[in-house]
């Protein structure tokens, strides 16, 4: 028999590969997909911010992938900022009756399943900058690596 083992693509842009990535575009997809139609112009200012701030999540893990880890841990806490402001926004979309108590909720749960995935990541991040630097003599610098993917867990 044939053993058939399934390989794992890697797409050219390593921040694809990750499942938070993945879950903050669902997110912002969700998002736009369950806001109710604005009334007025405040209500569509309201909707525009609050879609920005949800792209946001996505846009800041995109970016710092590309960057050194303590980079990445920052752009990760600029994610963490944006989650905030969306439950900020989660909250009075309820109450001008832009989204219902079902999607209240699922806003809610989004947004803390992103909050313990981005710190996971940035514990996963800080764990192996330790590491590091623990296996480094004290004559050797520490440099920080230029694709902070290559060296943590991409399960995030």
């Amino acid at each position: 028999m044939e053993n058939l083992q399934e390989e794992k693509t890697i797409s050219f842009f390593r921040f694809e590969d990750l499942r938070i990535y993945a879950k903050a575009t669902d997110y912002s997809a969700w998002l736009v997909a369950n806001l109710g139609t604005p009334t007025n112009e405040k209500q569509k200012n309201l909707i525009d911010s609050f879609c920005r701030s949800s792209y946001d999540i996505a846009l800041n893990i995109a970016e710092g992938s590309s960057r050194n880890k303590s980079q990445f841990e920052h752009c990760l806490k600029i994610s963490k900022t944006a989650i905030r402001e969306c439950i900020v926004f989660t909250t009075i979309s309820k109450s001008l009756g832009l989204l219902d108590d079902e999607c209240y909720e699922r806003s809610r749960e989004y947004l803390m399943e992103l909050t313990r995935m981005i710190g996971a990541l940035i514990i996963s991040l800080q764990r192996g900058g330790r590491r590091r630097d623990e296996n480094e003599s004290d004559t050797e610098s520490v440099s920080e690596e230029p694709d902070a993917l290559d060296s943590i867990d991409t399960n995030f």
